[in-house]
């Protein structure tokens, strides 16, 4: 009693399919407000990185990234991504210090209105129909917010005492609220560990996912979802890799009219990526690795 079950029974019945494409996916939704994924075992960077190209798959709208530790790497998200044109609609923001980071996240705003001006002929946004029947929404809004190990930096930053970590970090999880309650958006964050710390992250949070890997693969738990099964066409199980990854999402673009058009692995990403402007204001040069330390478009080298 009390365990989810919907997700497992819609595992079984893919188990049990040639072509899963045809039903719902073994990746769990999101859902308005912030959303903590916890990941046992590792930084879960794959799995991270899935559940935000799933929803982009599902979503109109770009994603904007607040990056720590390197969670945005492009090599990963070039592998799994099931089109190219998916990465273009990620902006990607990344703090090597508690200041950076913090100046980020106040910075999400400016990055969300530049993006509707560089899209739009008169930077306002315009409305139309999404995926999942509603009117108000729009292409060129947010509509999902990252910042993978949003603790990171303020328990790195040897420059500040504990008191005012903490208080940095309870003003960027109280921006992180007003983001999702402003945009009406689903805001996904991650910690680096479930101390007294991060403690602030779980009472925040509206939605808790939670990942164990497994011998049959990573095991995902959340209000409403769980996941059992990792079906291939042959009806075997294997050990998840970037190769599952690449495939669960090849099949969720078949399934919303995408023609996947991965690239090789082995295909290596252009080396520049145009320009950004850091968080001083000054415009330089960016390149796919490292990733940028200012907001930019196309975090997958494009």
């Amino acid at each position: 009693m009390g365990q989810p079950t919907r997700g497992a029974d819609r595992n079984r019945t893919l188990a049990t399919q040639a072509d899963p494409a045809s039903d719902e996916m073994l990746l769990p939704s999101l859902d308005d407000g912030v959303t903590l994924l916890d990941v046992d075992g590792g930084r879960g960077v794959p799995i991270l990185q899935s559940i935000v190209l799933d929803h982009l798959l599902l979503n109109d709208g770009p994603a904007f990234w607040v990056d720590a530790n390197g969670h945005a790497t492009t090599t990963t998200l070039s592998q799994i991504t099931p089109s190219q044109r998916l990465l273009d609609r990620i902006h990607v923001a990344r703090g090597f210090t508690a200041y950076q980071h913090y100046g980020a996240v106040c910075e999400l705003p400016a990055a969300v209105n530049q993006s509707i001006q560089d899209t739009t002929p008169d930077g306002s946004p315009r409305r139309r129909q999404s995926r999942s029947g509603e009117d108000d929404t729009s292409p060129h809004t947010p509509s999902l917010i990252v910042a993978p190990a949003i603790d990171a930096q303020y328990r790195a930053d040897d420059t500040l005492g504990e008191t005012h970590a903490e208080t940095l970090l309870a003003r960027t999880l109280a921006r992180a609220t007003a983001y999702a309650d402003g945009y009406e958006i689903p805001v996904l964050v991650t910690r680096t560990e479930c101390d007294n710390f991060a403690a602030p992250i779980a009472t925040t949070a509206d939605q808790h996912i939670e990942c164990e890997h497994t011998q049959m693969g990573p095991r995902i738990v959340g209000d409403d979802f769980e996941t059992l099964l990792y079906p291939v066409k042959d009806g075997a199980y294997y050990q998840t890799t970037l190769t599952y990854w690449r495939q669960l999402l090849n099949a969720r673009a078949t399934q919303v009219g995408i023609e996947p058009t991965t690239t090789s692995p082995s295909t290596p990403t252009p080396d520049g990526i145009g320009t950004g402007i850091t968080a001083e204001g000054d415009r330089v040069s960016t390149t796919a690795d490292p990733l940028l330390d200012a907001w930019t478009a196309g975090s997958g080298g494009r």
